[in-house]
């Protein structure tokens, strides 16, 4: 006969019903849900205390998820992930992804779904998204899916691959480890890997094809057609063209970037060439032709003075307005690099287009209200030319990739993953490692960190642990697994191993792994006892379970990394994680049955 469940245990179930319900619903904010969530734990707690416990020991317990050291890993991986980006440290990487994503979509997240698998099986897979996820970023960046439809996809896969070895998580390394302690034998690293893949083979139609549909676009700017900005292309001795036809370079070129004129002979060294692109089609021009598109000592002088005053390069464009002084004027006459120390990189006029001025662009066109001007410089110098010359700064600036530091936090990166993955310490502390590496070494500006961050991300994982412990400290989840093993006796043996694998996968979803697994192995193991089944399938079923973390992002850290970047809500987890979790279950409940011969 099962008992009543306590009243705290009681009441943390409904609070976990009721928070999954407004988190689902969306008409709550996600941050104040997770407020409202730990400020019902920590008054309720503090009225109504858990047994042996004072009042004030319920506020360890709400707020103790702002100073977790899972929180503490998030925030660590994000900074780190702050550094690649703005550095450039991945480019090369991106753009070998990215020849493959312009052969065909569709291929490219076929290639890019099947490393993130095979990766995730040998490196734990929180190291593993923290690579891929700038990369994947970059790649929409740059014209490929956005990556509100690849992160999630690209996240199920990495969670599969790390499902499949014992090494490929530290919650199969904790659920193997409490199956010893209990008297089961060790499991090899690859002891059920073919029952994985098996299963990871069923579900790739779905993560490739199905998944990405599912997923809204969020692409910051999805509906504004992007400026094109015309300019002049200085042709350098350094630069890649000299010598070259166009037919032999237009198939390099970016598909943002175009020569609004052609030479007749090879490029020369001391030419200008009318072109035109997008704002990161000039930029990707630039870097891949190695010729400026403004006089070369203006570019070189903000680059010296940024090295030497420690500050970062930025892109931004602003508005010519009605009271500005450069109505009438170019930009050969209006002296912008001497007066403020800035360089116009671009022209986009609106009202016609300016390609029908085929004069000398930075020497001839005069600039009229309404122009767009694209301009680098230093903060100051930027200012002062918005203010001096009446201009209106638009929305969209970009800093310019300290490419100096690419290798430094290339570095940082890649060791701070070696060590964790290799065990030597845990990846909380290799991650807090490498963010002050890369604040130390200037990878990272401390002033510029909120950049990195993401508040609702904070507060949701300061949220979902103290759900987590309360579930767990106030008996729910015990009452729950002793109601679980009342149900199965009459179940068929696939039923059973089902049964406790749902069970074990809404823990991980709603509470945590580790909570999943400490619950799950001691129930899975004394159940098997009970109904006369081996122990070893219905462990695993437990291992799968907790790992079968797609329906939520509170679930795993690396569904909380990935839903800032995606612009997620909670809605877009469930949505496309429970149809995964139903595939998932069906197809190893089969499969383990299968193997072990029940």
């Amino acid at each position: 006969m099962l008992a009543m469940p306590s009243y705290h245990a009681l009441a943390a179930m409904v609070l976990t019903v009721a928070v999954f319900y407004l988190f689902a619903r969306g008409k709550m904010s996600t941050e104040i849900v997770s407020l409202g969530t730990i400020a019902v734990i920590a008054v309720g707690l503090y009225f109504y205390p858990l047994p042996d416990t004072l009042p004030t020991d319920g506020f360890a317990l709400a707020f103790g998820g702002f100073g977790h050291y899972a929180l503490i890993t998030i925030c660590a991986l994000m900074i780190m992930g702050r550094g690649l980006v703005v550095t450039g440290a991945l480019d090369p990487v991106s753009r070998a992804l990215e020849r493959v994503w312009k052969v065909n979509t569709q291929l490219g997240l076929f290639v890019s779904l099947g490393i993130a698998m095979g990766l995730s099986m040998i490196v734990n897979d929180t190291p593993v998204l923290v690579l891929l996820l700038p990369i994947f970023v970059a790649l929409a960046q740059r014209g490929a899916m956005p990556a509100s439809k690849t992160l999630i996809p690209i996240n199920a896969a990495v969670l599969i691959g790390g499902m499949a070895t014992t090494i490929g998580t530290s919650t199969n390394l904790l659920v193997v480890g409490i199956a010893v302690d209990l008297g089961m034998p060790q499991m090899s690293v690859f002891h059920y890997t073919p029952i994985v893949l098996a299963a990871g083979l069923v579900a790739f139609p779905y993560l490739w094809l199905v998944m990405p549909r599912l997923l809204p676009d969020n692409s910051p700017d999805k509906d504004h057609v992007e400026r094109r900005f015309f300019a002049k292309l200085r042709v350098t001795e350094l630069s890649g063209l000299v010598g070259k036809h166009f037919d032999e370079i237009v198939d390099t070129l970016p598909e943002d970037f175009r020569f609004e004129e052609r030479p007749t002979g090879p490029f020369e060294a001391g030419q200008r060439m009318m072109i035109s692109g997008t704002h990161s089609g000039l930029e990707n021009a630039m870097r891949l032709l190695r010729g400026p598109v403004a006089p070369a000592w203006v570019i070189d002088r903000i680059q010296s003075e940024g090295k030497a005053r420690g500050e970062d390069i930025e892109v931004v464009e602003m508005i010519v307005t009605g009271d500005s002084r450069l109505i009438g004027r170019t930009l050969a006459s209006s002296n912008i690099a001497d007066h403020y120390g800035v360089a116009v990189l671009g022209i986009h006029r609106p009202a016609k287009p300016l390609a029908e001025d085929r004069g000398n662009v930075d020497a001839d066109v005069r600039l009229a209200e309404g122009d767009v001007l694209l301009v680098m410089g230093l903060g100051d110098g930027l200012e002062a030319f918005t203010a001096g010359d009446g201009l209106l700064r638009l929305e969209g600036a970009r800093e310019m990739p300290r490419r100096s530091k690419a290798l430094i936090a290339a570095a940082i990166m890649f060791g701070s993953v070696a060590f964790a993955s290799a065990g030597l310490v845990p990846i909380a502390i290799s991650a807090l490692a490498g963010a002050i590496l890369m604040f130390v070494t200037g990878c990272v500006k401390f002033d510029r960190v909120g950049r990195a961050l993401s508040g609702k991300v904070i507060v949701l994982v300061a949220a979902s642990i103290a759900i987590g412990r309360i579930v767990l400290d106030s008996g729910a989840a015990m009452w729950l697994g002793e109601a679980l093993a009342l149900g199965l006796q009459h179940l068929p043996p696939a039923g059973v191993i089902a049964a406790i694998m749902l069970f074990v996968t809404v823990l991980t979803n709603f509470a945590s792994n580790a909570t999943a697994a400490t619950v799950g192995t001691p129930i899975a193991f004394n159940l098997a006892t009970q109904l006369g089944m081996p122990q070893e399938p219905l462990v695993l079923a437990v291992l799968f379970g907790c790992n079968l973390c797609y329906a939520t992002p509170i679930a795993y850290q690396t569904n909380m990394l990935i839903m800032a970047e995606g612009r997620y809500s909670f809605a877009d987890y469930l949505r496309t994680g429970v149809p995964l979790v139903l595939i998932m279950v069906t197809t190893l409940s089969i499969l383990l049955a299968i193997s072990y011969g029940m």
